[in-house]
């Protein structure tokens, strides 16, 4: 099975994509993770990443995908693959399927997890982290028992730097303008599946499972 998760920041694509990994047994390709791990493992495309890196400018899209690549060679994509955040822009989208094309691989589906922009501000905006053990609760839909204070160990409460609304709203616009084109890509190439990002987590993975008629 070899899948690509489409949404938003904080639509759940790494919720998700978690359980379908262990469903499908494919891994996982988070593009922030194989560029790490190429520039550790001194691939020839890690090497000219770190470059990048290294002078603080963007990796671009070429060693992006070279990285991406040499990823998908790898032993266990042999029976499929779940790509999450890649690809971003539709050039990428361009130069993933020339090189599954090389590859002689074929993308089975692309699902987009649809969201209202509102409700997703309000989600990720409401979120509080515990400073010290790290605990997660909602302002509205989980919120703690005392106002700032971690049920668990007492420690303060806080809103993490991204998830303040002026960075959420920015992530939102650069998404709006970047990668939502990609649905109108995969829907006229024929693989794109759209899901209710909205829903329950529960009633979305049973949604993505219909979607690609395997069971729970």
């Amino acid at each position: 099975m070899k899948l690509i998760l489409l949404g938003p920041p904080g639509a759940g694509k790494g919720t998700q994509a978690k359980t379908l990994v262990e469903r499908l047994s494919v891994p996982q390709i988070s593009t922030g993770d194989i560029l790490r791990a190429a520039v550790k493992e001194g691939t020839p495309m890690g090497v000219k990443a770190k470059g990048f890196m290294d002078a603080g400018d963007l990796v671009p899209d070429e060693v992006v995908v070279g990285i991406v690549e040499e990823r998908l060679q790898k032993e266990d994509c042999a029976s499929g693959f779940i790509l999450d955040g890649f690809p971003r822009t539709v050039p990428q989208a361009d130069a993933l399927s020339a090189t599954l094309t090389t590859l002689g691989k074929e993308l089975d589906s692309v699902i987009s997890l649809e969201v209202d922009t509102e409700a997703l501000v309000m989600r990720l905006a409401g979120r509080r982290t515990c400073k010290a053990c790290g605990a997660g609760y909602h302002i509205e839909f989980e919120p703690p028992q005392k106002d700032g204070v971690c049920d668990k160990c007492g420690g303060e409460l806080i809103q993490r730097d991204d998830d303040k609304e002026e960075t959420i709203r920015n992530r939102m616009a650069v998404y709006l303008e970047q990668t939502l084109p990609l649905v109108d890509y995969y829907e006229k190439a024929g693989v794109l599946a759209q899901v209710d990002g909205m829903l329950p987590i529960d009633e979305v993975r049973a949604a993505i499972f219909e979607i690609l008629q395997v069971s729970e």
